[in-house]
C-alpha cells in the first residue's frame, strides 16, 4: 500500500495482538527490530532499568499501550501511540480522526520550542530602576547563558531573549522583580538545560541589579510554545446515530458553549482535551504533569477559568473546532532514551521534531474533544432543546446560584416549564438543604456588569431605514459587560465567542466590533487608557434580535460607569447609534433605542428619532423561533437599499404600505386586539417576502407556528435567517408551537412583550 494508507487500518479492533503487530509489520510501520521487541516484550523496563530511573524502586507498573489511527495532519497521515487505562479513549479518538479526515484533515501550527527561565530578585527598593539596569545588560547576560550550553547554540537554539516583570510584595520591604530568560531549547524538553542556565547567570544577574537573587528555576506555563489546531467539517459528515449532521453541530456548539462560559463545566471539557494529549505524551516519553499544568494556567489567564477550544459555524455552516494550547515537548534527550519503548512510538509516529510532535498532540486533543462533545450532544439534543428554555425560566424565577442546576434538572424532568414550577421547585429544595428564602441579588452583585437589551421587531423592519415608523420590543436577553484596569493596551475579551483581541488603533481591522470599540474609545477620550473589556453575551449572535446594539451598549455603559464619565442614556443612545452605522451602515437606530432604554416603543428615523412608548395592561406571549443561520444585517439593508433606487416607485409604495401597518399595529397592541395584530404581522412579513429577506429556514419556522395556533409570524430583523416571532394567545398555544420547532430542529424561546423590560 501507499505511504498514504497507511493510517487506515480498517476494523483494526477487530484483530488479535499478534495479528495487529503482523499488520504494523508489514505495512513498514514497525521496524523488524521493534516488531520482535513488541511480540516478545522486550520493549518493557527492567527493574535494573527502572531503578535508574527513580528512587526506592520496588518493581514496574504496566499501562496498555495502543494507537490512535486515522489521522491526516498538514496533509500528512499519522498513527499515534497512546498509552492509557482508561477505555474508548482509543476507540473516540480514532472515530474523531476518521471523520475529520474525510472532510480534509487538521490543520496545525506551532510557535518556537521557548522555555521560559525565572530568576527571582527578592526585597528590591528600585524596582523600576533594577528593571531598566537588568535590560540594559540583556545581551551580557544572554551571552553567559549560551557559553553554559555552546552545543545548543549550535543546533540553532539558545537563550534569545530577556524579560523583567516587577511584582508588589505585601509582607516584605520592597519589591519582587523577576528577570525571564526566553530559552529555545530546539528538540529537547530543556528543563535541566533551563535550570542551569538561571542558575549560571544568577550571580551576573545580582550584579548588575544590586539585588539578592533568590529562586532560579524554568516555569512550565509554556505560553511562547504555542501550539493552534483547527478542523472543519461538512454537516454531511457529521450525521451520527439517529441524528442529523445539523443537530450534531448544534449540539457540539452548544455543548462547547457551555464549556466556554462555565468553569466547572470547563474543567471536564479540558480533562476530555487532556484524555487524548497525555497519553501520546507518556508514550512519547514526555512530562505529561508539566503539560497539564501548563495547560491548566493557560485556560485560566484571564482570572476566570475557560475553555481550550472553540466550536463554531462558518459561513457556509460547517462545523469549526479549534485549539489554543501551550505544549513544549521534546523528542531528544537521556531520559526518553531510558525507555525502549519510548523510542519505537517515535518511530510509529515518524516525526522529525519536536514541533511536530507538539502540532500532532493539539490535533489529536481536538479530536478528543470533537468525540467527547459529539457523544453528549447527540445524546441530550432533544433534552437540550428543553433545557435552553428551561435556563431562561429558572433564571426569571431567582433560582440562586448554589441551586440552580438542581433547579434546572428537577424542571426538565418535570416537563412543566413554568416560572410558577420553579418557583415551586426552588421553595422545595430550600426547606431541604435549610439554605433560607431567595433574596435579591446584592446591590453589589446586581450592579457589578453593566448591560444593553436584546429586541425584536414587531412591525416596520427595512422599511423604518427608508424614513417609516415600526414597532419594537427589548427581550429578557441580554449583552453584560464589564471594564477592569490593564498594565497596558485594550484588550476585548467574549470568552463565549472565543474572542481575546488587542486592539490596534488606526489598523484596517477585518471585524466590525473592532472598528466600532475604537470608535467610542476615541469618543469618549479614552484611547490612551490602557483596560480589559469582557463581554457576556446572552443575545445570540447573528440572529437579528439586537445583538451588535446591546453589545454597544453595554460597553458603554461599562466604560461609563469605570472610568465615571456621567454619560446619560440619551448619550448612550447617540454613541451606541453611531456604532449602528459602522457595524451595518445607514442604520435607523431603532435597536440601539430599544437596547438603551428598553422600552417597547414605536419608533421613527430622524435627528433626534421620534419615540412613543407603548402602554400594556397585560403583557403579550409569543414564541421567538431561531432560523440557525446568521443574519447579516448590513448585507440585506445594503440589498434592500440597492433595490430601493432602482426601483423607487414601487419600493416606495411597499415602505408606505408598511408604514401604515405599523401605524395599526400600535393601536392594536395598546387596545391587546391580537387577532387583528397578527393579521398585521401576517401581511408585515409578505411585504418582507416580497423586499427578499427572507429565507428557506425562516419560512418553514412561520407555517410551523401558523400552522399549530399562532395568531401571527414573521421575520423580526434584518432576515436572510436570523429568527422570527409567533403571536400566541394563549400559553398552551406557545407551548404547543415550541415543541414543534423543536421537533423540527429549530431552537425556540418562549417569551412576552411588556410596556418596559427588567
Amino acid at each position: 500500500m501507499s505511504n498514504n494508507d497507511k493510517s487506515r487500518i480498517p476494523k483494526f479492533y477487530k484483530y488479535s495482538v499478534e495479528n495487529r503487530l503482523d499488520i504494523l509489520r508489514d505495512k513498514g510501520i514497525l521496524t523488524q527490530e521493534d516488531y520482535i521487541s513488541l511480540r516478545e516484550q522486550m520493549h518493557l523496563l527492567s527493574q535494573d532499568d527502572a531503578d535508574k530511573m527513580i528512587e526506592n524502586v520496588i518493581g514496574i507498573f504496566g499501562l496498555p499501550m495502543g494507537l490512535g489511527l486515522n489521522f491526516l495532519i498538514n496533509n500528512k497521515p499519522y498513527i499515534v501511540p497512546m498509552v492509557v487505562e482508561e477505555p474508548s479513549i482509543l476507540a473516540a479518538v480514532s472515530s474523531a480522526a476518521k471523520v475529520v479526515r474525510n472532510a480534509g484533515g487538521f490543520q496545525a501550527e506551532s510557535d518556537d520550542p521557548i522555555l521560559i527561565g525565572q530568576i527571582q530578585l527578592v526585597d528590591v527598593r528600585h524596582p523600576i530602576k533594577v528593571r531598566h539596569a537588568v535590560l540594559q545588560e540583556k545581551q551580557q547576560i544572554l551571552n553567559l547563558a549560551n557559553s553554559l550550553h555552546p552545543n545548543m547554540v549550535k543546533r540553532g537554539g539558545g537563550a534569545i531573549d530577556l524579560e523583567a516583570m516587577i511584582h508588589q510584595q505585601d509582607r516584605h520591604p520592597g519589591s519582587m522583580v523577576v528577570v525571564h530568560l526566553l530559552v529555545d531549547t530546539r528538540d529537547a524538553m530543556g528543563a535541566n538545560l533551563v535550570n542551569s542556565m538561571c542558575e549560571g547567570v544568577a550571580s551576573l544577574v545580582e550584579k548588575i541589579s544590586g539585588s539578592k537573587v533568590y529562586l532560579r528555576i524554568l516555569s512550565n506555563l509554556t505560553d511562547r510554545a504555542m501550539v493552534r489546531a483547527k478542523c472543519e467539517i461538512p454537516t454531511e459528515y457529521l450525521d451520527f446515530n439517529e441524528s442529523s449532521g445539523k443537530e450534531v453541530r448544534d449540539g457540539i456548539i452548544r455543548a462547547a458553549e457551555f464549556a466556554v462560559v462555565d468553569p466547572y463545566r470547563a474543567s471536564t471539557h479540558n480533562k476530555g482535551i487532556m484524555n487524548g494529549i497525555d497519553p501520546l505524551a507518556i508514550a512519547t516519553g514526555n512530562d505529561w504533569r508539566a503539560i497539564e499544568a501548563a495547560a491548566h494556567a493557560y485556560a485560566a489567564r484571564t482570572g476566570r477559568y475557560t475553555s481550550l477550544t472553540n466550536w463554531f459555524k462558518n459561513e457556509k455552516g460547517d462545523l469549526v473546532g479549534t485549539i489554543d494550547i501551550p505544549l513544549k515537548v521534546g523528542t531528544v534527550g537521556g531520559s526518553l532514551k531510558s525507555n525502549k519503548a519510548v523510542g519505537i512510538a517515535h518511530r510509529i509516529l515518524g516525526i522529525e521534531s519536536a514541533t511536530e510532535l507538539a502540532e500532532i498532540m493539539g490535533a489529536v486533543g481536538l479530536a478528543q474533544n470533537f468525540s467527547a462533545l459529539r457523544s453528549l450532544g447527540t445524546e441530550g439534543i432533544q433534552r437540550g432543546h428543553m433545557t435552553l428554555h428551561a435556563r431562561s425560566v429558572a433564571s426569571t424565577a431567582g433560582a440562586p446560584a448554589e441551586l440552580f442546576e438542581q433547579v434546572l434538572e428537577r424542571l426538565v424532568e418535570s416537563g412543566e416549564i413554568k416560572v410558577w414550577k420553579a418557583k415551586e421547585i426552588i421553595q422545595e429544595l430550600q426547606k431541604a438543604n435549610q439554605i433560607g428564602q431567595v433574596s435579591t441579588p446584592s446591590e453589589e452583585k446586581a450592579d457589578d456588569l453593566s448591560f444593553g437589551y436584546g429586541k425584536i421587531i414587531l412591525t416596520g423592519e427595512h422599511s423604518v431605514v427608508h424614513g417609516t415608523h415600526a414597532v419594537a420590543a427589548p427581550i429578557t436577553l441580554k449583552m453584560k459587560a464589564k471594564v477592569w484596569d490593564h498594565d497596558k493596551d485594550v484588550r476585548l475579551m467574549i470568552p463565549r465567542w472565543g474572542v481575546e483581541q488587542t486592539l490596534e488603533f488606526g489598523a484596517d481591522h477585518k471585524y466590525s466590533i473592532y472598528k466600532s470599540l475604537e470608535m467610542i474609545l476615541d469618543h469618549l477620550d479614552l484611547r490612551g487608557k490602557p483596560m480589559n473589556i469582557e463581554v457576556f453575551p446572552e443575545v445570540p449572535r447573528a440572529m437579528g434580535m439586537g445583538g451588535s446594539a446591546a453589545l454597544a451598549v453595554a460597553i458603554i455603559r461599562a466604560l461609563n460607569k469605570h472610568f465615571k464619565l456621567g454619560l446619560g442614556d440619551d448619550d448612550v443612545r447617540r454613541l451606541s447609534f453611531e456604532s449602528e452605522n459602522i457595524v451595518h451602515g445607514g442604520a435607523s437606530g431603532i435597536d440601539n433605542t430599544v437596547s438603551t432604554y428598553g422600552n417597547l416603543i414605536m419608533f421613527q428615523k430622524g435627528t433626534p428619532p421620534k419615540m412613543d412608548m407603548l402602554h400594556l395592561e397585560e403583557s403579550i406571549p409569543i414564541v421567538i423561533g431561531l432560523s440557525g443561520v446568521e443574519s447579516m444585517t448590513s448585507k440585506m439593508v445594503k440589498q434592500v437599499r440597492e433595490q430601493a433606487g432602482k426601483y423607487p416607485k414601487w419600493y416606495r409604495q411597499i415602505f408606505d404600505q408598511m408604514d401604515e401597518l405599523a401605524l395599526a399595529s400600535k393601536k392594536a397592541i395598546e387596545e391587546r386586539n391580537l387577532d387583528e395584530l397578527g393579521m398585521i404581522m401576517n401581511m408585515n412579513h409578505g411585504f418582507l417576502n416580497t423586499l427578499g429577506v427572507s429565507s428557506p429556514e425562516v419560512e418553514e419556522l412561520v407555517e410551523i407556528a401558523r400552522r399549530n395556533g399562532a395568531l401571527g409570524a414573521k421575520l423580526t430583523g434584518g432576515g436572510g435567517g436570523g429568527a422570527m416571532i409567533a403571536l400566541c394567545d394563549s400559553e398552551n398555544i406557545q407551548t404547543k408551537i415550541q415543541k414543534k420547532m423543536h421537533e423540527s430542529g429549530f431552537d425556540a424561546l418562549i417569551a412576552e412583550i411588556k410596556s418596559t423590560e427588567g
